[in-house]
Parts: structure tokens; C-alpha cells; sequence
């Protein structure tokens, strides 16, 4: 099977899983089904999911398990992590927040459904995640037990206050231009080089590299694989925002599926903008190299996680 091939199939289970596994009326009204299906449902990379599968896989590769075993294990964890991305997606394209119409390459939830039934959706997205990542796989086993908790605060620390909110809170007070002159307000912050690596790494790296991390422990990782997978999935979820960053001066609303060139123009701290164009790139490569190297000391070189890798980085949407 080719890595097109691979994600062809595990995205087609995906789909299944997801519309499985989200509530449907009457157990919630259909006002708010309706808008909560419209953006979990659009399509996407499906990148988060496809690390919880990948590194289910690779576990199970690196342990002689079945592979087949471990993504059934580990499909609740992917469809939850898709959850939790798509609420961040639809409070993030908000006009107090990015300001976006355009995304996966259809109108943003808030213009179709309105801003607070947007809002709405992104809650109720975020609850059914935390709820079916408590309630799947279905089980008494201590072992089983032990690893949902384990995923359940690991998933939890990285799309809060320390992770993605707490990320974009400081991108969000890098680029408010109201900050100075509303009451009790501060002007926008100036980010150095090492403030740019650890907003990103909580923005957009720590749902990465939790999904990365959630695959393995529900596949069953001892400590010193989950430890190399844990810096592979630190070291792509930094490329793919650096790579975001490039694409974002270099894309187009056509191939990008969202507005092009907004975070120059909003006066957003990038990789392009402290580093140019050259040295990101260079960059993101920096950041493979080191996730084939945690890789291939952990006998997974081979794994669908290194095409994963390359599929970040020399993506172009």
C-alpha cells in the first residue's frame, strides 16, 4: 500500500468513525447538529488523526502487535483530536479572532450559521472530544483504563491554557491592535525569535504532538519508545506551523483553501517575518531531519510516520 493509498483508507475510516460517533437528534436539538456537522464533517488533511493512527501503527510495527488491533484501539483518540481542531478552527476564524470566511475552502461556520451559534458548535465540538475520549474504547481492563486517563489529561493540558489557548493568547496579544487603547489595555507584544518557537509550539504544536503521544499510548508504548516519539511529534508539530507560515506568503486562497497573505497584513509575528522566506524553509527542514532521527532510533524510519513528515513539510495547501 502506497502512503496515498494508506491515508485514502485510514481517512475513509475516519469518516465512518466520526459520524458514528457524534450524537444525533434528538439526544441534541438539530439547530446545533447542523452546525457542528458543517465543519466537522467539511473535510480537511485529517493530519491529527492520521498521527493518532500512524503512531497506533507504529507501535504496534515496533512490537510485533496487530496494527489492525491498535487503530481500532486508537480510533476513538483520532476522531476526538479532530474534534478539538475543528472547534479551534471555528472560534479561530471568529472576527474577534482571526477575522477569516474561508475555510477548507467554504464559507467559515460563522458566516453560514451565524457568530454565536459558531461559538456554539466549537463548545459543543470540544465537550463530545473530552466525553468520547472518557467512554472509548469501551472497557474495565486497568491497563485500558490507565491509558485513557493518561490520554484524557495529556490531550486536555495541550489544547488548554498551556498548549493551543495559551498559544494563541499570545498571538492574539501580538496582533490586537485595540490592546493599547482599550481600558486597562497593553499595546501588542514584541515576540523575540525563542517567544515565536514557544508560541507555536502551544498554538499549533501541541495538538500535533498530542496526537502523536495519544496513538502511542493507547497502542501500549513502553517508556523509551514514547519517548522518541514524543520528540518526533514535537519537531513536526513545529514544521507544519512554520510551514504554515510560508504558505501563508507564499499561497493562494485557491490552492490554501482559506485567505492567503492575512498574517502579514495583520502584522502577525512569523518565521518569514524574523527569518525571511530561505531560512524558514531551511528551517522546517531542520525540524524533519530531527523527526527522521527520533524515528529511526526507534526502529520506525520505515513507519507511515516518516511519509507523514515529508507530507508537512512539502505540503502546499
Amino acid at each position: 500500500m502506497t502512503f496515498d493509498q494508506w491515508l485514502e483508507a485510514r481517512r475513509a475510516d475516519l469518516e465512518r468513525a466520526l459520524e458514528a460517533l457524534l450524537p444525533k437528534p434528538p439526544a441534541l436539538p438539530a439547530v446545533i447538529d447542523t452546525a457542528m456537522r458543517y465543519s466537522l464533517l467539511g473535510g480537511g488533511k485529517r493530519l491529527r488523526p492520521m498521527l493518532v493512527i500512524a503512531s497506533a501503527e507504529g507501535v504496534a510495527q515496533a512490537t510485533g502487535a496487530s496494527e489492525a488491533a491498535a487503530r481500532d484501539t486508537a480510533m476513538p483518540a483520532a476522531c476526538a483530536l479532530e474534534m478539538i481542531h475543528t472547534y479551534s478552527l471555528i472560534h479561530d476564524d471568529l472576527p474577534s479572532m482571526d477575522d477569516d470566511n474561508l475555510r477548507r475552502g467554504r464559507p467559515t461556520s460563522h458566516i453560514v450559521h451565524g457568530e454565536g451559534m459558531a461559538i456554539l458548535a466549537g463548545d459543543g465540538l470540544q465537550a463530545e472530544a473530552f466525553k468520547l475520549l472518557a467512554r472509548e474504547p469501551q472497557g474495565h481492563h486497568p491497563a485500558l483504563m490507565q491509558r485513557k486517563l493518561r490520554v484524557l489529561s495529556l490531550v486536555a493540558d495541550a489544547a488548554g491554557a498551556a498548549g493551543m489557548v495559551g498559544g494563541q493568547a499570545v498571538d492574539l496579544s501580538a496582533v490586537q491592535p485595540a490592546s493599547a487603547s482599550a481600558p486597562g489595555g497593553t499595546p501588542p507584544v514584541t515576540l523575540t525569535p525563542d517567544e515565536l518557537r514557544d508560541m507555536h509550539l502551544r498554538k499549533t504544536g501541541a495538538l500535533i504532538r498530542a496526537s502523536v503521544a495519544s496513538g502511542a499510548i493507547m497502542a501500549g508504548a513502553d517508556a523509551a519508545l514514547f519517548a522518541e516519539l514524543d520528540q518526533y511529534g514535537t519537531e513536526i508539530g513545529l514544521a507544519f506551523q512554520i510551514v504554515d507560515d510560508i504558505l501563508d506568503e507564499e499561497g493562494s486562497a485557491a490552492t490554501l483553501g482559506k485567505t492567503a497573505g492575512k498574517d502579514r497584513a495583520a502584522g502577525k509575528p512569523t518565521y518569514p517575518v524574523i527569518f525571511g522566506l530561505d531560512r524558514s524553509k531551511q528551517m522546517a527542514d531542520e525540524c524533519r531531519a530531527r523527526a527522521h532521527q527520533a524515528l529511526d532510533r526507534a526502529g520506525l524510519l520505515d513507519s507511515r510516520l516518516a511519509a507523514i513528515a515529508s507530507w508537512i513539510i512539502d505540503r502546499k495547501t
